[in-house]
């Protein structure tokens, strides 16, 4: 069904079209039988595809990546798609508009996308507030994606990271810090060790209420060297933050083949092109450090065979967003089937 939309959808600016699609997500879902319907769909149910990951039972390893819901807003509809698990953000202290449009590209001869949104949000505030009154909060594991305000020094930015993990802390499963967004000035800057070090103990600090701790994972680039992930590696067992997301979009334009004018945009790339180095930083950070953190590989998952890839360098769980926009909600059902298939 999905293949005879699609077109539709790619006729219209990359923006517009998440628009349409979202809300006609959840014009279906309000549709007496559509929520039922639109699970018969697209969820695939096999217990043996759960997983517990520090400290999360997750009813299947497939998420949704940061972006795709940046306020909370389709989580309920998207529970029907059979993720198991998503994640709302990048969400910031203060409501911003992000950058100025056109800001997302469509590179369709590299199943790609090229987006500069630069943390467009509503603010952490309204967020939490969306998912406290969820209808189906409890079927799936919800992950909250934190940065910086764009006029926030990078000095201060352990405060804007401080105000979202307290205002989220009651209605998310995890968090995940992000620094290595290129659409933030200056953002990429606190990737460097001193200052990552900083947020993270920081955040590390308050992560305890009422007996409660939640997993702090950290989002890294794809384009950090080895010496760099060394870091990296470093900075997670010293601080003893969770795990690892691995990766977020490239600034790396090489070897693309989409027409000069898309392919000069700036931002950050992500889709197919990436499907390799994202790969390539699983398998690095997971051998190198003897396996010693959970890794969740973004990256380039258009098939279940590249799911099953990372999966096997050495990620844990998983997550779509490029793959998810060109593939349809499909592919979500596609990579459990072939891991049940793998498993029996």
């Amino acid at each position: 069904m999905y293949k005879l939309v699609k077109p539709l959808f790619f006729l219209m600016n990359p923006e517009s079209a998440h628009h349409n699609v979202t809300g006609g997500l959840k014009a279906a879902n309000k549709i007496w039988g559509g929520s039922k319907l639109i699970r018969a769909a697209f969820n695939y149910e096999d217990a043996r595809l759960q997983k517990t990951v520090f400290g999360l039972t997750f009813k299947n390893p497939i998420g949704l990546a940061a972006g795709f819901d940046k306020n909370a807003e389709y989580v309920d509809e998207l529970v029907d798609l059979g993720f198991g698990f998503i994640e709302i953000g990048t969400v910031t202290p203060k409501p911003q508009s992000g950058n100025d449009k056109p800001r997302m590209f469509r590179l369709t001869a590299d199943e790609a996308l090229i987006n500069r949104m630069g943390f467009n949000n509503q603010g952490v505030d309204v967020a939490a507030t969306r998912l406290k009154f969820l209808k189906k909060r409890s079927e799936v594991i919800i992950g909250g994606n934190i940065g910086k305000n764009k006029l926030t020094p990078n000095e201060e930015a352990v405060n804007d990271y401080i105000l979202c993990f307290d205002a989220l802390f009651d209605v998310v499963d995890y968090f995940v810090v992000n620094v290595s967004s290129p659409n933030t000035p200056g953002l990429r800057d606190l990737q460097e060790k001193a200052p990552l070090m900083h947020i993270l103990n920081t955040l590390q600090q308050r992560n305890l209420k009422n007996g409660i701790s939640r997993p702090i994972l950290l989002k890294i680039a794809p384009d950090l060297t080895n010496s760099q992930l060394d870091d990296i590696i470093e900075i997670v067992t010293t601080t003893g933050i969770a795990g690892v997301i691995a990766t977020n979009t490239t600034i790396d334009r090489e070897g693309l083949r989409s027409p000069i004018n898309l392919t000069r945009e700036t931002g950050g790339l992500s889709g197919k092109p990436l499907t390799k180095r994202s790969t390539e930083v699983i398998r690095y950070l997971s051998e190198k450090s003897n396996k010693a953190f959970p890794i969740i590989g973004v990256g380039g998952i258009h098939s279940a065979e590249d799911a099953l890839e990372k999966l096997e360098a050495g990620a844990s769980l998983v997550q779509l967003y490029t793959g998810f926009i060109y593939e349809g909600p499909g592919l979500i059902k596609r990579i459990c089937k072939k891991l049940s298939s793998q498993i029996g």
